[in-house]
């Protein structure tokens, strides 16, 4: 087999397993990371040197720039110079009178014709007061020192561009357009101007200024100014292929001169297009329009990323209205670090390739008695009794008295392991008595935690209850007296009013029936705290009748409600209860059932024989509906005393039921699923077993998560 399929035709698994890929690795793992090294250290170079090379490039590309914007307003300035100086200037302007105010029409032609001749978008000549009465050239004039010009950026609105040219209100317009990164657009156009000003004074024969040429240039749409500084940095040689420099004179946030294209690399019909009235990024205009700062960074360029330098521009009062930027794309440029580091790890797998082959070759016959012995240890492992014998190796080499060692190691470990397999018998034999005789311990500490935690639960209840009925007694000694004085003086108030009783009898009612409300309290509560004083005989009844009495009884309770109620009879084993207490019991989980569903919905109500190894034992009651059910968190809590769900509710309804069935030996099981209904099942025995010893909760069980508990 050839190298390549030795190498890579095993899987990542042999290979850990292989002692001659192990070595293999071990003997080509340093010079991989030497490579590696070199080629992280190449890239960190790489990146780190280029990128200061291109951020020192594009400042020096902005200094450029900024030195170009400056040098337009000193030709502007010199062409002023020889306007003035032009015999056919000094012709006409001698022929002015010194007060006249409004020009000669040849001379008016002769600064038409020169403007154009000079490339300048306006040339005018006014007099000192038309300087002095403008409020745009009054910021000029405190710079004019003698017969020197001078010149600035300024910023004119419509009206005042076209004071000086009507026509330059209209070239000024630029449509501003929304642009990625950027702030929203607070304006749908701008109108105003950008000049690059000159204004230079004109002496007359005595010496005296007493008028001045204004020309210059209007920037907004302009692109002379901005292709020439971008064919002066960025000419063909000096950025990568497919990179592309650009130039853009920005009027606040807008570019109102730019070369910067609406299409990278137009496609079809497109045209390139220059992006006039884009935005320039907000980290770029809070850094340089609000803070004055230079930006020499990374920064997006209306759809694309730019190695960017931006400086803020000044009028001729020092406020800044705008900004400079040069910059060139970015994409080539990591494109071609992508195109080395893809280099240098071809480089780098061709010289692994090769050093590994060397490395394989020149250890071929080292790997071939360890591949000897990696197959005597496979064999061992799959139970065959082999032997590595002799290597074919000079007894004092390494791998032979290895394997000599390995041998005798293998013949040992066969007798251990013989006399292991006879221990292991018997251990085993130990370990299952001693597993069951920890079952047997566990099951019985289980059964005493248990019978713990119950006895606990005993505990608490009993303190509550005692707590309960000291204080229920003295509240119901308290509640008595009242209620009785209110009661009788009700009564004797309708003897004494007669006949006149009946305007206000349903009042009086009213007060009896809730006087007789408080009663009816305070014997549950008194019921409740001392079930021992209000224990009724027990007698043996069918539940039949009691559940047909029952479900008459209630009828009038959830009359109001569409509720269907089922009813499925068929205990006929007789039990030993109190029929009255057995009755309070089902009305009060029927009730509770009614209220936890809304409006519409049904109750089932069944019974049957409660059979135990094939003998009667009693009769089991199951109720269920359809309701909201409980959630799991309040199941445990529905038989606590005064704990309810409903505004109305005393709490003890469910304390009181399960009170009752558990004084007659009696188990309710709750099960509930909330959104599908609850049912409650009681057991009751044919012989009531009276005053039980068990725990409260002994025989009431919780499943799932359960229906409202409304009592």
């Amino acid at each position: 087999m050839s190298f390549f399929s030795n190498i890579f035709g095993v899987s990542w698994q042999q290979m850990q397993a292989k002692v001659r890929y192990r070595i293999l690795i071990l003997t080509l793992l340093p010079i991989l990371l030497t490579l590696v090294s070199l080629v992280f250290i190449t890239i960190y170079w790489n990146i780190s040197y280029t990128g200061k090379q291109l951020f020192m490039k594009v400042k020096a590309d902005l200094t450029v720039a900024n030195n170009t914007l400056v040098s337009v307003q000193t030709t502007q300035e010199k062409r002023l110079e020889l306007v003035m100086q032009s015999w056919r200037f000094q012709n006409e302007f001698r022929q002015l009178e010194p007060n006249e105010r409004i020009l000669r029409a040849d001379l008016q032609q002769q600064l038409a014709q020169t403007k154009i001749e000079l490339d300048l978008d306006f040339l005018r000549l006014i007099t000192v007061a038309e300087a002095a009465a403008d409020p745009d050239l009054r910021q000029m004039l405190p710079h004019i020192e003698g017969d020197q010009p001078f010149s600035g950026l300024m910023v004119l609105s419509p009206s005042r561009l076209s004071r000086i040219d009507p026509a330059l209100t209209e070239r000024a317009k630029v449509t501003v357009m929304k642009t990625q990164r950027a702030q929203e657009p607070s304006k749908v156009e701008e109108k105003r101007g950008l000049l690059s000003r000159s204004l230079l004074p004109i002496p007359d024969a005595d010496g005296h200024v007493a008028w001045y040429l204004d020309g210059g240039i209007l920037l907004n749409r302009d692109t002379r100014i901005v292709d020439h500084i971008r064919d002066l940095v960025y000419d063909k040689g000096t950025l990568p292929e497919r990179s592309i420099g650009t130039v853009t004179i920005f009027l606040d946030n807008i570019r109102v001169s730019t070369n910067v294209p609406l299409h990278f690399f137009p496609k079809g019909d497109d045209e390139r297009g220059r992006a006039l009235g884009s935005l320039v990024s907000s980290e770029v205009r809070e850094k340089v329009l609000n803070q004055g700062l230079l930006w020499v960074d990374r920064a997006f360029v209306f759809n694309d990323w730019f190695i960017s330098a931006y400086a803020p521009l000044e009028d001729v009062q020092g406020r800044r209205i705008g900004m400079i930027y040069t910059g060139f794309s970015e994409s080539p440029f990591i494109h071609n670090y992508l195109l080395n580091i893809i280099e240098l790890g071809t480089i780098l797998m061709l010289v692994l390739l090769v050093s590994g082959w060397l490395v394989y070759r020149g250890a071929y016959s080292l790997l071939q008695p360890i591949e000897r012995i990696h197959h005597v240890v496979k064999a061992v492992q799959s139970g065959r009794n082999l032997r590595i014998g002799s290597l074919g190796l000079d007894s004092g080499n390494e791998l032979s008295n290895l394997a000599e060692q390995f041998d005798r190691m293998l013949d040992l470990l066969q007798r251990r392991n013989t006399q292991i397999q006879a221990a292991a018998e018997q251990l085993e034999v130990k370990v299952e008595e001693r597993t069951r005789s920890l079952q047997e311990k566990t099951e019985e500490l289980q059964a005493n935690v248990a019978l713990l935690n119950e006895t606990r639960q005993q505990l608490v209840i009993n303190e509550k209850l005692t707590a309960l009925g000291e204080l229920t007694a003295g509240i119901a000694h308290e509640i008595n007296n009242p209620t009785a004085v209110i009661l009788g003086n009700m009564e004797l108030l309708k003897y004494e009013l007669g006949d006149n009783a009946d305007v206000v009898e349903e009042e009086i009612e009213l007060v009896i029936q809730q006087v007789g409300r408080i009663s009816t309290i305070i014997r549950s509560l008194l019921q409740y705290s001392r079930p021992g004083e209000f224990n009724a005989p027990l007698e043996m009844h069918q539940i039949t009748p009691i559940i047909e009495e029952m479900l008459v009884l209630v009828r009038h309770s959830i009359q109001k409600q569409e509720v269907v109620l089922h009813q499925e009879l068929n205990a006929s084993y007789p039990i030993q209860v109190n029929r009255p207490q057995l009755l309070q019991v089902l009305i009060n989980i029927v009730v509770n059932a009614a209220h936890a569903i809304n409006d519409k919905g049904q109750i089932w109500i069944r019974t049957y024989d409660w059979v135990q190894r094939g003998d009667p034992v009693g009769v089991k009651i199951e109720i269920e509906d359809e309701g909201k059910g409980i959630p799991e968190e309040e199941l445990n809590r529905i038989f606590d005393p005064f704990y309810t769900t409903r505004k109305d509710g005393t709490g003890l309804g469910l304390s009181l039921s399960y009170g009752i069935i558990k004084r007659i030996g009696g188990t309710i099981e709750v099960t509930s699923t909330v959104g599908k209904g609850s049912m409650f099942t009681i057991g009751l025995y044919h012989t009531a077993v009276e005053a039980q010893t068990d725990t409260p909760y002994e025989g009431l069980q919780f499943h799932g998560s359960a229906s409202d508990k409304d009592d």
